[in-house]
């Protein structure tokens, strides 16, 4: 089998991985964006395409397959329909940017009208393999992906993005045994802080907010992180002094209809039923009148409601940042103290700021016990900087394994 690294390697962002044996199978198709677009390299036509999760830097680009035909679309049913909602998303901002669409909405509806749904450990067959789909811990839906050639029993995993450490909302990663494992490197060559120990400070600094009388405002990415902090803000009792605004009542919405792909299905229920859905003018003027928690979008200030909350935060108030912040981005411009982009014109921000690293990635030491554990002879590290997928794979190759650390536009072959 040949693998060809379309895009996300050496690189977080525009991940796809063309597999190129009998058939053509294509994991992910992602756009990455900071500050402007960019795109993987064309896969051409393709038989199969398996998306990992929902999240843009894995779905964004894959309705443009189906300019070329009519490939098999995998993935599980919550991952489709969260990404349809994101890449509908992404579809207006380019509109509203003037910056050329490389698909209509034609091909998105002919890809949600063709896909297969295939649920956690059910097995479809295709062509001269047999496809599996497992829980990665990571968000609603996500999945490892396991490829079985049924002539050779040989294995290959992508993992895409995944968690081994549950999370309230979410069960850990299934690991899953491979011959060939494609392996996400994001934090390759660092470890996340105690989770629970983390959230009790944040969740102690926004009693401090909203007790002094200011707003606690908690940015977040619509499909995953949005749902996790509702989670966390019912569990501490903050919940009906929590506003929930933009595209997070949308996603959630869509989780919620998805109670098996749920860990804790009565938390985030509840976290529904209790928290405020602002969708009026005067519930968004309610929501920053004081003592209130906002959930809101985007995850990385760069649009969405929160850059209309920022401006009208009282001097109590605290902004809450729980995800990683690309490079370009409003909210990694406001990590660094730099005036943000509102509306075409620079913003500096006064009120203070927390950053929680909530991250629902794996870790370095879970990188290193999901090979240990998956047993592969050949390892590809992808979804990370160039500095994390050469460190990993050479600390891998130490261990005894076949491990790469390819870059974008490189091709490599293995035994399939």
């Amino acid at each position: 089998m040949e693998i060809r690294f379309l895009g996300g390697a050496g690189e977080v962002g525009r991940s796809g991985i063309l597999l190129k044996d009998s058939k053509t199978i294509l994991l992910d198709y992602g756009i990455k964006v900071d500050g402007h677009t960019e795109y993987p390299e064309k896969a051409g036509r393709v038989d199969a395409c398996i998306v990992s999760h929902a999240h843009l830097d894995h779905s964004g680009f894959s309705p443009s397959l189906y300019h070329e035909g009519f490939p098999l679309t995998v993935a599980t049913e919550p991952t489709m329909k969260l990404a349809e909602l994101l890449i509908e998303d992404s579809m207006k901002i380019h509109r509203k940017k003037h910056e050329h669409e490389h698909f209509h909405k034609a091909q998105l509806h002919t890809m949600m009208n063709r896909y297969l749904p295939l649920p956690y450990s059910q097995t479809t067959e295709f062509d001269r393999y047999d496809i599996s789909l497992h829980n990665a811990g990571h968000i609603c839906g996500s999945a490892v992906s396991l490829i079985e050639k049924k002539a050779s029993g040989r294995r290959l995993v992508y993992t895409g993005d995944f968690k081994m450490e549950p999370q309230l909302l979410e069960k850990g990663a299934e690991v899953v045994k491979s011959n060939i494992l494609i392996l996400e490197s994001t934090y390759a060559n660092k470890d996340h802080p105690d989770r629970e120990g983390l959230i009790q400070r944040m969740v102690d600094e926004i009693w401090e907010t909203v007790d002094n009388g200011g707003t606690a405002l908690l940015p977040a990415f619509a499909v995953g992180r949005s749902q996790e902090l509702l989670a966390i803000l019912q569990r501490s009792g903050l919940i009906k002094r929590t506003f929930i605004d933009g595209m997070a009542r949308a996603a959630t919405d869509i989780v919620a209809g998805y109670p098996d792909y749920v860990s804790d299905r009565s938390l985030l229920e509840n976290a529904i039923r209790n928290s405020v859905w602002v969708d009026s003018r005067r519930k968004k003027m309610e929501a920053v009148d004081g003592g209130n928690v906002i959930v809101t979008t985007s995850g990385m200030l760069n649009g969405g409601p929160v850059l209309d909350y920022i401006t009208r935060l009282n001097r109590e108030s605290r902004i809450f940042i729980t995800g990683f912040q690309v490079e370009g981005t409003n909210g990694n411009k406001m990590i660094q103290g730099r005036p943000i982009d509102i509306d075409g014109r620079d913003y500096r921000v006064r009120t203070p700021f927390s950053v929680y690293d909530l991250s629902a990635h794996a870790g370095k030491k879970d990188i290193h016990e999901y090979v240990k554990r998956s047993c592969p002879e050949t390892v590809v590290c992808v979804h990370g900087s160039e500095e994390n997928t050469s460190i990993l794979a050479q600390d891998l190759r130490a261990e005894g394994f076949d491990a790469y650390a390819p870059r974008v536009g490189d091709s490599i072959s293995v035994e399939f």
